[in-house]
């Protein structure tokens, strides 16, 4: 159930807009399929404790999430296409402008050998620059923070075109949203994107649930015709050391 705190929120205090604002720029964005031997546990285990925080030694990294789908929320979806069928895992990374973009791979590269003993099969994966922010005026903390306020899962929207998903946070269990626009990547590497929107509505409520309440609300906001859907999914929020309770 979501948590409603007493107080003003923080984006109608003026004093407190004036203190700063989030310098996140950009996401990178990797969305893949379960491990082949079903071996999920050990590779989110590894992850977690030795390539994730390892991301943090990078200047301009700010922040990362990863989420799993489980067969409800599989059975949630509102929409899907081929390109995202299999997408059971999804990890990402937040970065500001003058981040060390061209470090990103290089780590990754250096991590490996012995210390990689696993690998989830990449279905996607790219960089999406900042395109907007909103909270739901009931979480209180501000549209530039919500990233960081605690989540019990996240509904991921990936669409061909852009308008803004700002709507979506007067749902119930959506405690705020931060949406991505595609383009060309810093790291020459990966493929442009350009056309498409990832949006991230940060839930504090079952995953499952409220993609029953965010059903009607994206129905009609695909039927307005401004935007293609392509992937709309609930994932659960990792819990550290907890490897096996959200599985896909």
């Amino acid at each position: 159930m979501s948590t409603i705190l007493p107080g003003t929120p923080s984006d109608q205090i003026p004093a407190v807009l004036a203190t700063g604002t989030t310098d996140v720029r950009m996401i990178f964005v990797s969305m893949s399929a379960r491990e082949p031997r079903g071996h999920d546990a050990a590779y989110l285990e590894w992850h977690s404790l030795d390539h994730r925080p390892e991301q943090y030694r990078l200047a301009g990294i700010r922040h990362s999430i990863r989420v799993v789908s489980t067969p409800a929320c599989r059975a949630a979806r509102a929409f899907s296409t081929a390109r995202y069928d299999a997408v059971d895992h999804v990890m990402t990374y937040f970065f500001t402008a003058n981040a060390a973009f061209d470090q990103f791979s290089a780590l990754s590269t250096a991590l490996g050998g012995d210390r990689r003993q696993f690998a989830l099969p990449s279905v996607d994966a790219g960089y999406f620059r900042l395109a907007g922010k909103v909270a739901a005026a009931r979480a209180i903390a501000g549209a530039d923070v919500i990233p960081w306020r605690p989540a019990r899962g996240l509904y991921l929207i990936v669409e061909q075109g852009a308008t803004s998903p700002a709507a979506l946070a007067h749902v119930a269990g959506v405690a705020g949203i931060w949406w991505h626009a595609g383009g060309t990547p810093p790291d020459p590497a990966i493929r442009a994107n350009a056309g498409l929107q990832v949006t991230y509505c940060y839930l504090d409520d079952d995953p499952v649930t409220v993609a029953g309440l965010l059903r009607r609300p994206l129905e009609q906001r695909w039927a307005a015709g401004q935007v293609t859907p392509l992937f709309a999914a609930p994932f659960h929020t990792l819990v550290p050391f907890e490897w096996e309770r959200h599985l896909p």
